[in-house]
């Protein structure tokens, strides 16, 4: 109970009678006796104020009473809750209306209406209307008890179930993985996984052994339902209802599979040694830049706005006009992705990112990193002796000269092989489309698993 005001309102739970009624009440006027007001007549009061008695017995037995969890420092009760109207020698304590005799109501409990079925002589509405089976129909009198609706919340199992675009019949019972049913060859694998079959059964074969034992479904629908995710960006309920699963089965699968998978894939990443660059090596790269050990460059993912305006504020990106994470992608001259860095805001410039991602700590001297306009970090380089190849600039000058533009064409015309790195990143629609707010907490882990996915693809070229 709340600390009441002292000597202005009865301390008594739920009681409110105050000092402002009582006043109000008497500054009426009296019709009974005289045309005055009833604080000049003699009729009796509404009611008074008695306050807590001094002796410690009384005072004891008065609080008992009263029951308080936080009594006022000054206590008051009114008349209204003496036998006597006062504490008397016969009735010296608050015992009446002290707002905690009544019992607590019984709460109603649920009833499980059932339907019945009765017979009779009589026909039908349904019948004289020529119903086609007339001993099958149901007929309800006035006490008739319908099912409730509220115990069918969540009876999701008995709805029917889409597999993939296919409407199968209800069945409470699972036949068969889903995954034995949708990835039939690689062409079914690769638009949902963005791997072949192989590599999927693979995968599934490694990391089968981290599946949760109290999970009801398979390890390896489980990991499909987490690249689906990633592959296609499903939604979670489209997700539900193609594994026959709860919306928060879903969540929890992605959660933990997330994870898992980031954690046990990170070897696919690898900074490979500058002699397997040099054994590796395009013959675009070994006639124009031998020399080249990686090709770097930036790349963004919308994000959906978050409702605090500062975190709108922070990943705001002026080149996308939109919300975006911004991250580093570093590939071997052959395709290879060999580093891909954590996400962070729109409005963080490549420089930024360069220095404080950890990218440079790959770097031995004598290596030579090729990069766009935006990557100012020559003097971060030169630090470490490492060599950065770059277009030029005009420099404030009217154009290029003759060899600045030959050099700029060719380091073009390599250039294009991290474009499409990012491009088989971005096949990975949850990196292509809007990025749903409840995933940015997995934005790294997400980027790792993507690009893991990239190298463990191979070289097949994506036509999905």
């Amino acid at each position: 109970m709340s600390l009441r005001s002292s000597g202005t309102t009865c301390a008594v739970r739920g009681c409110t009678y105050n000092r402002t009624k009582l006043t109000q009440w008497l500054k009426r006027e009296c019709f009974e006796h005289t045309p005055k007001t009833k604080s000049e007549c003699s009729c009796e009061r509404l009611y008074s104020f008695h306050p807590l008695p001094k002796d410690d017995e009384s005072n004891r037995i008065w609080r008992k009473n009263l029951n308080l969890k936080t009594p006022p420092k000054h206590l008051f009760v009114c008349s209204f809750h003496f036998v006597d109207k006062k504490p008397t020698v016969d009735n010296p304590y608050p015992t009446l209306f002290l707002g905690y005799e009544k019992p607590p109501e019984k709460r109603r409990q649920p009833r499980i209406r059932h339907v019945t079925t009765t017979t009779t002589d009589e026909p039908d509405v349904m019948q004289v209307f020529g119903d086609p089976d007339p001993t099958s129909q149901t007929f309800h009198d006035a006490q008739t008890q319908w099912s409730d609706p509220t115990m069918e919340d969540h009876t999701y199992s008995k709805a029917p179930t889409i597999t993939c675009g296919m409407t199968t019949a209800p069945s409470t019972e699972r036949t068969l993985p889903v995954a034995d049913v949708v990835l039939k060859d690689d062409t079914d694998c690769l638009l949902y996984t963005g791997i072949p079959l192989l590599e999927f059964k693979t995968l599934v074969s490694c990391l089968q052994r981290f599946a949760p034992t109290s999970s009801a479904f398979s390890a390896e629908d489980q990991i499909l339902l987490t690249l689906m995710k990633l592959r296609q960006n499903f939604v979670i309920a489209d997700l539900a209802r193609r594994f026959k699963m709860s919306p928060g089965q879903v969540s929890k699968t992605l959660t933990f599979w997330i994870d898992v998978i980031a954690e046990h894939t990170q070897d696919l990443i690898p900074w490979l040694p500058r002699e397997t660059i040099k054994a590796t090596l395009p013959q675009i790269f070994k006639d124009n830049f031998p020399n080249t050990t990686c090709v770097i460059d930036c790349t963004e993912s919308v994000l959906q706005k978050a409702k605090n305006l500062d975190s709108r504020t922070e990943s705001y990106s002026h080149y996308y006009a939109n919300n975006t994470v911004k991250y580093l992608v570093a590939i071997a001259p052959s395709g290879m992705v060999m580093y891909i860095s954590e996400a962070y805001s729109g409005k963080c410039s490549d420089r930024f990112i360069t220095q404080n991602s950890g990218f440079l700590d790959h770097l031995r001297a004598g290596d030579e990193v090729m990069g766009d306009r935006g990557f100012t970090i020559r003097d971060l380089l030169e630090e470490r002796n490492v060599r950065l190849i770059m277009p030029a600039f005009t420099r404030k000058k009217c154009q290029l000269t003759n060899e600045q533009v030959t050099r700029t064409r060719r380091i073009a015309n390599v250039r294009i092989h991290i474009e499409r790195a990012i491009r088989r990143l971005k096949v990975y629609k949850i990196l292509s489309q809007t990025v749903p707010i409840n995933f940015v907490p997995k934005i790294d882990r997400i980027l790792r698993i993507c690009a893991a996915l990239v190298n463990l693809r191979g070289e097949l070229i994506s036509r999905t």
